[in-house]
């Protein structure tokens, strides 16, 4: 797995030990990334990268102009996936490295441009409508095994499937209610 573009393109990135996580692979980043451009949603952007695995949607972020990017996840073998990917891309001083439940976390997090959520594909829906009722972001990419029913404050820009993975665009409406 490698960073498809931007100051970082080419870096090859480590994935954490096991099979809890997930990579996104690099032709479904880089249509995804590629998209967000076409809606000029990432340069200077404040990122989240919630359920980070090895943080390479985060990754791509910053090497694309983002401003900042903050990874999350409960597994330290993931965050320590994502700090060695940030030491060898060089794009550590722009990152910060949360280790927490996505949930909970989320629920006290601040206002984010894009954040990109890509859960194990079990998570089930009542999940999926709590995380995205508490999250704050103008734009977020939702990568699932099957298709999502949004809340309503959410509309789909674009959605598309890679083999087993559903992935979609969405807007917000307005902001979270806290």
């Amino acid at each position: 797995m490698r960073v498809v573009a931007g100051s970082a393109r080419g870096r090859r990135l480590v994935t954490p030990a096991g099979a809890a996580t997930r990579p996104t692979a690099d032709r479904v980043r880089e249509a995804t990334f590629n998209a967000l451009a076409s809606l000029d949603a990432v340069d200077g952007a404040t990122v989240l990268d919630l359920f980070a695995g090895s943080g390479a949607m985060g990754i791509e972020a910053l090497s694309r102009g983002a401003a900042t990017a903050t990874f999350v996840d409960r597994d330290p073998r993931a965050l320590a996936a994502v700090r060695a990917n940030l030491a060898a891309t060089g794009l550590a001083d722009r990152a910060t490295v949360v280790r927490a439940e996505a949930a909970r976390w989320l629920s006290l997090a601040g206002r984010f441009d894009v954040a990109v959520l890509d859960p194990p594909y079990a998570m089930a829906d009542a999940m999926w409508s709590r995380l995205l009722g508490d999250l704050d972001a103008e734009v977020a990419v939702l990568e699932s095994d099957r298709t999502l029913a949004l809340p309503a404050r959410w509309g789909i820009l674009r959605s598309r499937e890679y083999g087993g993975s559903v992935v979609v665009l969405a807007r917000a409406s307005r902001p979270a209610e806290r």
